[in-house]
């Protein structure tokens, strides 16, 4: 569908200021997927991702989602920071033979809310993916507005976010 189009902008990616002092440790667990910027890889509903520590460096990825025909589907990578003054940079890998993706934590207080930006040059282009997330399935609009005002602040559309159902009942199959 047009709505789930990858959001492709004019120019070089922007580069904005990531969590300071990012501590992986603390960001391990389980984070549930509030809006989100529209990409044609997730197409489901109750989203979550699980973070694991794989081994010194590499986080393991889990990322769920219920799809409409009621089956969870799940997919798996790993994350690791290249650099080690900028632990919040991460690089994520889902398959073997593609490039791995920008994973950058602009904001987090590890315990509520984690901001996620991820922007891949494409010459005189560049694609833009973002996620707002949160410890539980509901975020404080307080929390959402200040992290909108992020995003909105390195230039990303907030018209195009996207909110993702985390209704219990909806989301009960991801429990099973």
């Amino acid at each position: 569908s047009f709505s789930n189009a990858q959001v492709i902008k004019p120019g070089r990616c922007p580069v904005p200021a990531v969590q300071e002092k990012f501590d992986a440790a603390q960001y391990l667990g389980t984070w549930y997927e509030i809006q989100k910027l529209p990409n044609t890889f997730q197409r489901g509903e109750c989203s979550t991702a699980t973070y694991s520590l794989n081994s010194p460096g590499v986080v393991g990825v889990l990322n769920r989602e219920l799809l409409s025909n009621r089956t969870v589907s799940a997919i798996t990578g790993t994350a690791v920071s290249k650099d080690p003054t900028e632990p919040a940079k991460l690089l994520v890998s889902f398959f073997e033979n593609s490039p791995p993706s920008p994973y950058w934590v602009l904001s987090t207080d590890y315990d509520n809310f984690s901001l996620v930006y991820s922007c891949t040059d494409l010459g005189v282009l560049h694609m833009e993916f973002a996620w707002i997330l949160s410890r539980k399935p509901s975020l404080s609009e307080e929390t959402l507005e200040d992290l909108c005002s992020t995003l909105s602040s390195i230039g990303v559309s907030l018209d195009k976010l996207q909110t993702t159902n985390q209704d219990a009942d909806y989301c009960s199959a991801m429990h099973q």
